[in-house]
């Protein structure tokens, strides 16, 4: 037995000789930790939260102690570090934008330890208001007319260049050393087409200086006795060829301005009297309306009756053409379409109004009808239709006066009487109200220029005066007292720029409100061969 037990001996002792012979043994090594240099405490304040890390929020336990160490634990803290390590050895050449970071052992946070590099302020270079500086810009073709070829400044193109645009300016025929836009003073040279646009016109200059002249005073004065005052009867109307027809009771006389000629052409019966007239748009014939409801067409050549067409039961108080159509407006509300071809003259009637109708005209075209009535109704009747397009209720009064627009064919004004006072402009193809104007009096009629893009207006009470105003700003442009009684008609020349009016005052007055400018037109003489004016002495009767 023993000797087994030295026979096991001497043969570990053996296995661990040859162990030792060829598996030396070595010490394990001890983990070593870099000697961190503990940082002072800063007063500036640290920030308590690190920026690569966001800390966990610490749970509050009436049994626990308050901890006042780094949000982040000393793990997180190595771990970081070595992150941190990494990364600079594996990019030794950091960028200059970013920044250096340090880990602060006390607070535990990472601070920033370098300052960012201050930023330099550009200084810009002082340039022309409206042309740069060449000198500092580098595109060749920004100096085709600011390179020289003088010594000492720089060269932006090769001679080969500069050869090529000398010879491109010879063709265009324009100098390769001067620059086209510069800020300086026009030349002198009567050859520079830049001194002579840039002067003011001669002409402009001239019609700026002359303002129109609005005369505030009538041209002329006529007697008109018998004026009948009315406001629902239309009695006087001036024609292409310069005559002017105007209703007294139971005569229509006919006044021609050219030559001063006064004629008679109708007279009613001893019951009637005339209650609307309206020339053709050729001047040829006068359409007369009576009290009786009578609709007369007059030759004014032959100064004799062409035709009678009846059939109203009240006064014919308005008439309006439409080249061969007559229209009448009656006091019963209807409104009747006259053809005077035919001898079964009407051929439409047009029925919506409930009372008088005192304001009748037609399109220039001829393509709708804009009536006013009593009843405080305004109506667009299309031609072709029997029905009213439109119906407008905005007016407070009777709607006497009615206009469209020489140069806009979808433009109507109308006005409304004493308990009205209002002018209001329609857009006829949407049937919408523009705008409208206050004028504190009561409206007898419209007028619009056709030079100007203005309107007249002609008021009853309490101010009995004429306005003018401008479209599309209505504002007034003046006011001008006409008579004294209130302006019961009024009617435009064939040249648009005087206007007539009549008054229950028995007096015809001729204003010259719409005075062209074009071409220093003066007014029109009106004086017979003999040199006696035409209109001095001249009594209707």
């Amino acid at each position: 037995m023993f000797d087994h037990w030295i026979n096991f001996l001497n043969k570990y002792s053996y296995i661990v000789k040859l162990a030792t012979t060829y598996f030396p043994s070595t010490p394990p090594r001890q983990p070593t930790t870099p000697i961190r240099k503990r940082t002072p405490r800063s007063r500036l304040s640290t920030p308590t939260q690190s920026r690569l890390t966001t800390p966990t929020t610490a749970r509050t336990n009436k049994s626990s102690k308050s901890v006042t160490s780094s949000p982040n634990s000393p793990l997180q803290n190595s771990t970081l570090l070595r992150r941190f390590r990494s990364c600079k050895k594996k990019s030794p050449r950091s960028s200059p934008k970013k920044e250096a970071l340090r880990l602060d052992v006390i607070a535990g946070d990472w601070i920033n330890v370098c300052n960012t590099p201050s930023k330099v302020k550009k200084v810009r270079p002082q340039c022309d208001r409206f042309i740069p500086n060449r000198d500092i810009m580098g595109d060749p073709s920004s100096h085709f007319n600011t390179t020289h070829r003088e010594s000492g400044k720089e060269q932006y193109m090769d001679n080969a260049d500069l050869e090529y645009q000398e010879k491109l300016a010879e063709a265009c025929g324009i100098a390769f050393e001067r620059r086209i836009l510069q800020f300086s003073a026009p030349p002198n040279g009567k050859d520079d087409l830049g001194h002579t646009y840039n002067q003011r016109s001669k002409k402009f200059t001239t019609s700026i200086q002359l303002k129109r002249r609005i005369a505030t005073v009538p041209e002329r004065i006529l007697d008109a006795p018998g004026m009948i005052d009315d406001y629902y009867l239309n009695l006087l109307d001036w024609n292409v060829k310069n005559m002017l027809a105007i209703g007294l009771d139971q005569n229509v006389y006919v006044w021609n301005a050219d030559t001063g000629d006064v004629r008679s052409i109708a007279q009613t019966e001893d019951n009637d009297y005339i209650s609307s007239l309206s020339w053709s748009h050729d001047g040829e014939y006068l359409a007369v309306g009576t009290s009786d409801g009578d609709t007369q067409i007059w030759d004014i050549l032959r100064e004799q009756k062409v035709r009678s067409m009846s059939g109203h039961t009240a006064r014919v108080g308005v008439l309006t053409w439409n080249k061969y159509l007559v229209s009448s407006g009656c006091k019963d509300g209807s409104i009747w379409h006259h053809d005077t071809r035919i001898a079964q003259h009407k051929i439409a009637e047009l029925l919506d109004h409930a009372s008088e109708v005192c304001g009748l005209k037609w399109r220039h075209d001829g393509e709708q009808l804009a009536s006013g009535g009593n009843d405080n109704r305004v109506n667009i009747w299309d031609a072709r239709s029997s029905i009213p397009k439109f119906t407008k209720n905005n007016h407070l009064a009777a709607v006497k006066a009615v206009a469209w627009c020489p140069w806009k064919n979808n433009l109507l004004a109308t006005g409304g009487g004493s308990f009205d006072r209002q002018i209001h402009f329609w857009n006829t193809s949407s049937a919408s109200r523009l705008k409208s104007i206050d004028t504190g009096s009561q409206v007898t009629s419209i007028i619009w220029s056709k030079e100007y893009q203005e309107l007249l207006s002609t008021h009853g009470f309490p101010e009995h005066h004429m306005s003018i105003w401008s479209y599309p700003k209505c504002r007034k442009i003046i006011d001008i007292q006409a008579h004294d009684t209130r302006v019961l008609h009024s009617a435009i020349s064939p040249d648009g720029q005087v206007v007539a009016t009549a008054a229950s005052d028995e007096n015809l007055k001729f204003w010259r409100v719409f005075q062209s400018q074009s071409k220093n037109e003066g007014p029109r003489s009106n004086v017979k061969e003999n040199g006696t004016s035409v209109y001095s002495g001249l009594l209707i009767r």
